[in-house]
């Protein structure tokens, strides 16, 4: 061996040893990679946070106000006519990036059901609008409560 190639072998040796130990700090200092959930996960994890039409409509007639309205249609008719609740458009809402159950609640006879008022359930979270077609808006429960005092109410709009 020549003069030259012993000391390049050290030195090739501690460039490497150098390079091992950069790419060893440089991958623990990396975040773990997440993998992509599959479409069957993220189907499963959206449907564990979504409420059902059968559950909006369980959440909607919970209400104080439509309890009390039910007993009084029921009251008021002998038993002819009762409270219920009626979808009326299948297709949810989009109101801010959020799709809401579209439902109203009505006096329901043998000839005709006459619309008292129509609600805005959200297919996740607890939230309830009140949709005041009126006035072409929306309204949370309790500005809708505040304003139109609806446990006041004695029959259809």
């Amino acid at each position: 061996m020549d003069k030259h190639t012993l000391p390049q072998k050290p030195r090739l040796l501690a460039l490497m040893t150098l390079a091992i130990a950069l790419m060893s700090a440089l991958f623990a200092a990396c975040e773990p990679v997440q993998q992509a959930p599959t479409p069957a996960a993220e189907a499963a994890a959206s449907s564990a946070t979504l409420r059902t039409k059968e559950q909006a409509m369980a959440s909607l007639m919970a209400l104080p106000e439509l309890k009390a309205w039910s007993a009084r249609i029921e009251k008021n008719s002998a038993g002819k006519l009762h409270g219920a609740l009626m979808e009326y458009d299948t297709q949810p809402k989009i109101i801010g990036g959020k799709r809401y159950w579209q439902f109203s609640f009505v006096e329901n006879g043998a000839d005709a059901a006459h619309r008292w008022e129509s609600f805005l359930v959200s297919d996740s979270g607890a939230e309830i609008l009140v949709d005041d077609a009126a006035n072409d808006k929306t309204l949370s429960l309790a500005d809708w409560r505040q304003q139109k005092h609806p446990m006041e109410q004695t029959g259809a709009q």
